[in-house]
């Protein structure tokens, strides 16, 4: 409580502000972040949200997506720098933040506590419990809008609360925002029953490499499938869960092929083994049921490298 006190406080003491947070942003990332531009505004304060990367399709009909600025930097005219889900501002993946005053709010384990401020809790089930308990601590009346990109946050992050950090809280904070005038059933339909038909053709792409290994499971997708599928970088989020979704697998992993002779690795856990600090190994970070980093290439090089040190945990 004394970190969101002390975060109130400065926010309190300042006018604008820009908002961000990290880069190929998921659900907790848009939804928490258009969620305190809402409430800062609602304290009498300038917010503006910009963001390395557009707002993925499945998001777009949060309130309010459309005034996200896509920019790869930020001219300054701003009291302090807010920053989402992000272990350091090189995350946001945006140039002039470091010369603001810096705000860092976050709950992954992986945090670290890089600005002039830190509001970091791993017990919280996503951002967006911290978002919105800040909004109560100023006094500020929680809009169906606010409680709406909230809500989207909050499912999205716990995996449909099905992570481990889903507790009694979780749903009294789902409940609270639907009572607030979040929809459940439109903000499931939107989130879970909207993709692109080049997702879907990805999702074929990847599931006809699926390996697995007792209770490791992976799949890979090349650049020349993206490009097959028509796909979009968005159209990569989630599917690994459907790795995950094998009896018997503990842990699934999905590999890309990205620029500069990279890939980029997805990792879920049913809970018995903590991807976070594995992910940590490879200087990335996240949940303890999800979480990724990008290692060098090539790809079976790569594949064999992550593989070993996951069974190495498993042993």
């Amino acid at each position: 409580m004394e970190q969101l006190q002390q975060v109130l406080h400065h926010i309190e003491q300042r006018r604008k502000f820009v908002l961000t947070s990290h880069a190929r942003p998921d659900g907790d990332a848009i939804g928490s972040v258009l969620a305190l531009s809402g409430i800062l505004h609602k304290m009498g304060k300038s917010a503006e949200i910009v963001m390395s990367d557009y707002v993925p399709v499945i998001y777009k009909p949060l309130p309010f997506s459309d005034t996200i600025v896509h920019a790869s930097h930020v001219n300054g005219k701003y009291e302090a720098a807010i920053l989402l889900e992000c272990d350091s501002v090189h995350r946001a993946h945006i140039q002039g933040l470091e010369q603001h005053f810096l705000i860092n709010i976050d709950h992954h384990l992986s945090s670290r506590p890089f600005a002039h401020v830190n509001w970091i809790d791993p017990s919280a089930c996503a951002t967006a419990e911290m978002i919105f308990r800040l909004g109560i601590a100023a006094g500020v009346a929680i809009t169906p809008e606010i409680a709406t990109c909230l809500y989207t946050a909050v499912l999205t992050d716990t995996g449909s609360f099905c992570y481990s950090q889903t507790n009694a809280r979780t749903f009294a904070l789902a409940q609270q925002l639907v009572e607030h005038g979040a929809d459940p059933v439109s903000i499931a339909q939107n989130v879970y029953f909207s993709s692109p038909t080049s997702k879907m053709r990805l999702l074929g792409a990847a599931l006809s490499t699926l390996h697995r290994e007792g209770p490791i499971t992976w799949m890979v997708v090349t650049r020349d499938d993206m490009d097959r599928c028509g796909a979009l970088e968005e159209d990569c989020e989630g599917l690994v869960n459907y790795a995950l979704g094998i009896a018997g697998v503990e842990v699934a992993m999905f590999f890309r092929e990205v620029q500069d002779h990279r890939v980029r690795v997805s990792m879920r856990s049913k809970g018995a083994v903590n991807v976070s600090r594995l992910a940590e190994n490879f200087g990335g970070g996240g949940h303890e049921c999800a979480s990724g980093f990008s290692v060098e290439g090539p790809m079976q090089a790569a594949i064999e490298r992550v593989v070993a040190e996951l069974r190495g945990k498993l042993a």
